[in-house]
């Protein structure tokens, strides 16, 4: 039996190209899932970016978001069987989801929302986690006490569109979330943000309410074009936390005189380094999944895309692209 597949085209690799591979056999702490929906990220679009500057020897199969049926279990897999239907946001480190049949470590997964349907809990499990880790483990915004704010910069993208129900259920902190539109302002005000400012000037925009510092900062979009704002704003003692890389030198000297802590959130660091903690990544999702089901969180989903084809993947990488979306594209199997 064989595993269709979409994958970066190692002759032409600006595109994608459709493949046939041979099913994959579950290793001990895998799960063969049969792939229902992808969501497409901007990770997505940075290794495409990244593999045509480098070249390829052989096909290259993106996503590392999805939602699907249990079709087979690893030999130490204990928690998961057959028919489970799941969710997850997988492992850069091997093959992707744009496929019928994907290979996944059972520690990183967890059964998906059953109030969700199969394009709506695939928009999610990636940026949920990255939202998750970035408040509760490295800004602990949860031991936040007394009159405390947090600024997200990004609201209305897909990690913005959780980090801010996220903030606003498991915490006392003020959520002040950047917006450029009035849609975007309004997206995120439907999720919980108690004020919309627009990230274009941030300094001016915080003063017209009086506030000339914030206590945290989760930082999802241009981290060299908006660090000097966050390096004034950010409160003595405080602490930041991005997603987005640098491309040039970050001056630290600001971070020093106020004893302000960055923090750096990149998902995929438990399953690269198969961490002690790996398997935090499926409690996680499993916590998030419960919140769903309650009501208390909604799917980030804004646009569905159907079928596994060469167009339906290229589309969804180009509305990553173009940089406006409110939360999620997905392609739907």
């Amino acid at each position: 039996m064989s595993v269709k597949a979409i994958a970066v085209n190692p002759q032409e690799p600006s595109r994608f190209i459709a493949i046939e591979l041979p099913q994959p056999v579950p290793g001990e702490n895998d799960l063969l899932v049969e792939v229902k929906a992808v969501s497409i990220n901007p990770v997505d679009t940075k290794v495409h970016k990244g593999v045509q500057k480098s070249g390829l020897d052989t096909p290259k199969i993106l996503g590392w978001d999805a939602s699907g049926i249990v079709k087979a279990v690893g030999s130490a897999v204990k928690n998961f069987k057959a028919g489970d239907e799941v969710w997850y946001a997988g492992d850069i480190t091997r093959s992707g989801s744009n496929a019928s049949e994907q290979l996944i470590d059972s520690r990183i997964v967890s059964l998906k929302p059953k109030s969700l349907n199969w394009a709506q809990a695939a928009a999610m499990p990636l940026t949920a986690l990255t939202a998750w880790e970035a408040l509760f483990e490295h800004l602990k915004i949860q031991d936040a006490s007394g009159d405390k704010t947090l600024l997200i910069i990004g609201g209305a993208g897909g990690v913005g569109s959780l980090a801010i129900p996220f903030a606003s259920l498991q915490s006392k902190v003020k959520v002040i979330a950047t917006a450029s539109r009035p849609e975007s302002a309004q997206w995120c005000l439907d999720r919980g943000a108690d004020l919309t400012v627009s990230y274009k000037d941030l300094k001016g925009e915080l003063a017209k309410y009086d506030i000339k510092q914030v206590d945290f900062i989760l930082c999802l979009n241009d981290t060299d074009g908006h660090w000097d704002a966050i390096t004034d704003l950010i409160a003595p003692m405080g602490h930041i936390c991005t997603i987005v890389e640098n491309e040039h030198p970050l001056d630290m000297n600001k971070l020093k005189l106020k004893s302000a802590a960055l923090h750096w959130e990149l998902m995929y660091t438990r399953s690269m380094f198969n961490t002690p903690d790996i398997a935090q990544q499926g409690e996680i999702l499993k916590q998030v999944a419960a919140r769903v089901d309650e009501g208390k969180v909604t799917t980030t989903l804004s646009e569905t895309l159907h079928g596994l084809t060469v167009e339906s993947i290229e589309a969804a990488h180009a509305k990553v692209l173009d940089g406006h979306m409110q939360g999620k594209v997905v392609v739907a199997f």
